[in-house]
């Protein structure tokens, strides 16, 4: 039986993602610029998800949050293209199926939105998450799509829904 659920943040959440996402990047050795790690959606993710064909799912076990990832439109592809975002996990989370199970939770959204494709961009060296994009049907494109100010994310991916 799992221990862990996947459901949509709640701003008690906000400060425990915020960090998630900050280590995982720094353990990772992402640069602090050109990635998520400067992003101002970090300081209330409630409220940067709040809006229409936006969610962001928490993994929760033990009233600790453990992973989080997002939907939401890719910026200038607006209608019909949506974005995976800020997918991240803590070491305690990886290995376990969460990473599947989420990817999956946040396509059914994307689906149910309207959306034909979705869109993530990575880093050559998040080798485990670019296997689980791989796996999941996304594929790796040439040049980055819409206008996510992540310059230094130099790996671009895209799947069909």
């Amino acid at each position: 039986m799992n221990t862990w659920k996947i459901r949509e943040i709640e701003p008690e959440d906000n400060q425990q993602v915020k960090e998630l996402v900050r280590n995982v990047l720094v353990e990772m050795g992402v640069p602090k610029v050109g990635t998520a790690y400067e992003d101002k959606s970090l300081d209330d993710m409630t409220a940067t998800y709040a809006s229409e064909k936006m969610a962001y799912f928490v993994v929760e076990e033990n009233s600790k949050i453990i992973g989080g990832a997002g939907i939401a439109p890719l910026t200038g592809l607006e209608e019909t293209v949506c974005e995976l975002q800020k997918m991240y996990f803590l070491p305690e989370a990886r290995g376990r199926g969460i990473g599947m199970k989420m990817i999956n939770q946040c396509l059914d959204f994307a689906r149910d939105q309207g959306f034909k494709k979705c869109y993530i961009e990575t880093l050559p060296y998040m080798e485990n998450a670019r296997k689980l994009y791989h796996k999941n049907g996304f594929e790796v494109i040439e040049k980055p799509l819409g206008d996510t100010g992540h310059y230094n994310c130099t790996v671009f991916m895209i799947k069909d829904l």
